[in-house]
């Protein structure tokens, strides 16, 4: 088993592709902490002005650090998609198989290396954010760590991109079509989810009972950001985080039984 991670992580880290989204995700997490920053330290946040984001001083804290994360998940969704749709692409899933037998135990390898590269891109990202971040909130008279809660909101971004990166390992072994599955799945995450969002704001069930239960809310809920409006319904941030293994783990549980069954050429 130790053999077949060490191939994948040495697939992923000896490309270019590696530094550059590491170069990206750095600059984003460092980019959206001086935006938030700055925003959620206004006086119209602050005071609580209709329409603006509202929270603690804690969650104010965990936006500013964790406000390249949308950024940050997508990235970790593409790089799932590629560690499969790459080997689909460049034919190179029959050697992969046929040096690790057991189909299993390929996958699960690929599994355990996506959950490592979210470790490393997520400590590239705080390195930037909560650099920048800290700083920011200490010139605005802000405590950059109000509570442990931040943290922890740190600690768990670790797994959300972890999490991200197996939601796209599924979607790019149910999607041969490596380009297809990219467009698919980051359509998805960052179009047709957000706007189905927004409509269900306006159904009240859905608002209630749907909304808190979707990726990306799940996502906001497990690092505990700014509420977006005063209705927002959210669920615990342990709860948020077994809807997000739920996903990952069903999205990516399917693709690898798929492949462990399927004929490979």
């Amino acid at each position: 088993m130790i053999p077949a991670i060490r191939s994948e992580f040495r697939k992923f880290f000896t490309t270019r592709l590696w530094w550059g989204m590491a170069v990206g995700i750095f600059l984003a997490g460092a980019a959206f902490a001086a935006l938030f920053g700055f925003l959620l330290t206004s006086e119209a946040a602050l005071e609580g002005t209709p329409g603006a984001p509202t929270g603690d001083a804690t969650q104010i804290a965990n936006s500013v650090y964790l406000g390249g994360l949308g950024v940050g998940y997508l990235l970790l969704l593409t790089i799932g998609v590629l560690q499969i749709g790459g080997e689909y692409r460049h034919k190179t899933i029959t050697s992969t198989l046929l040096s690790t037998p057991k189909r299993l135990k390929a996958m699960l390898a690929k599994v355990v290396a996506l959950l490592g590269i979210g470790v490393v891109y997520g400590l590239i990202s705080l390195l930037g954010s909560v650099s920048v971040g800290a700083i920011i909130l200490n010139l605005r008279g802000q405590d950059p760590f109000p509570s442990t809660a931040v943290l922890r909101a740190l600690a768990l971004s670790l797994l959300v991109l972890g999490l991200w990166a197996l939601i796209g390992l599924g979607i790019g072994i149910l999607i041969p079509n490596q380009v297809a599955a990219l467009l698919i799945g980051i359509g998805v995450a960052w179009i047709v989810e957000p706007l189905l969002n927004f409509a269900m704001t306006f159904w009240e069930f859905g608002r209630e009972n749907i909304v808190q239960y979707m990726p990306t809310s799940a996502t906001n809920a497990v690092v505990n950001a700014v509420q977006s409006s005063p209705d927002e319904v959210r669920l615990e941030w342990w709860a948020a985080a077994l809807v997000l293994a739920g996903y990952a783990a069903l999205l990516s549980g399917f693709g690898i039984w798929r492949t462990t069954r399927a004929d490979i050429s």
